[in-house]
């Protein structure tokens, strides 16, 4: 019997508004009514994801950047997980070395150091989310977004690292080439730094956590709280980062639009986040109990 529902959001309980559906909201009240415990797992910060639920009257625990923070329903932090500052000066040497944009989630906000950057790569990912939108509006929809966006910008991230109440919780790479620049980046950070793991939420970037930052860990240490099996976990998920919950998981989904490896690796497969898969998930295994 699943008393643990475990979801990611972009690609997977978002709908491509960028927005919680009617019918996904319907069916976790359904499930929370049931018993069911919904979690949201999710590679947002807590002040990006937690009004995206709220909208819809939802109050869930929230596993934030890919396991790095873990907040109760109540907002309550029950765990954090940054990256040493040490092994963050070294890859912000490297990213910069190699002329890559990216950007820091701190414990207090995302920091960017270039703005027209910021706006650029929000703008590809409103058109990889949209392909019927056109780039140009889509800097405009993106110039407008931060507006409404806890951005901070900063002329160099070393500010961060010398401010002791700041902590780096994940850094985020970006190419529109994909993983055949990522990749290779991605390889060499991973051969020198062994305390660190990096997953992607779409082809256009590389997500660098603390190897203890996962999704699945996270999963796994809300279960235990529980003192619930990983056999009674359901975990719903469409891209590389959310792999580590799917292989914990005793009942994995794959959406309809995730990568041909979430979903060879899932029990199976539901519907695409525009037509309410995890909705529909969640149904079918309520349907099943």
């Amino acid at each position: 019997m699943i008393s643990i529902i475990a979801s990611d959001m972009d690609g997977t309980l978002l709908n491509n508004e960028m927005t919680v559906s009617d019918f996904n909201a319907d069916a976790i009240r359904q499930a929370q009514q049931q018993g069911v415990h919904f979690i949201v797992s999710t590679g947002r910060r807590y002040s990006e994801a937690q009004p995206l639920m709220a909208a819809q009257g939802i109050t869930a625990p929230l596993i934030t950047l890919n396991g790095a923070e873990v907040y109760d329903a109540s907002g309550k932090m029950l765990d954090m997980v940054p990256i040493t500052k040490t092994v963050a000066r070294a890859i912000f040497h490297t990213l910069i070395s190699k002329g890559y944009y990216f950007e820091v989630v701190g414990n207090d906000g995302i920091y960017s150091n270039n703005k027209a950057k910021r706006i650029e790569q929000i703008a590809h990912l409103l058109t990889n989310l949209n392909p019927d939108t056109s780039f140009k509006i889509a800097v405009t929809l993106a110039s407008a977004r931060l507006e409404l966006m806890d951005i901070n910008y900063v002329d160099n991230y070393d500010e961060l690292l010398n401010d002791p109440t700041k902590h780096v919780m994940k850094i985020i790479t970006f190419s529109e080439e994909g993983p055949a620049k990522l990749k290779p980046l991605s390889d060499e950070l991973l051969a020198k730094h062994s305390s660190l793991k990096i997953t992607s939420s779409s082809r256009s970037n590389i997500e660098i956590n603390n190897v203890n930052a996962q999704k699945g860990i996270a999963v796994e240490r809300y279960a235990n709280m529980l003192n619930t099996p990983m056999s009674d976990v359901m975990a719903i998920g469409d891209n590389n980062n959310d792999v580590s919950m799917l292989k914990v998981a005793g009942i994995s989904y794959a959406m309809g639009n995730g990568t041909t490896e979430v979903k060879q690796l899932a029990n199976r497969v539901t519907d695409t986040n525009v037509n309410d898969g995890v909705g529909k998930a969640i149904l079918e295994v309520l349907a099943q109990q």
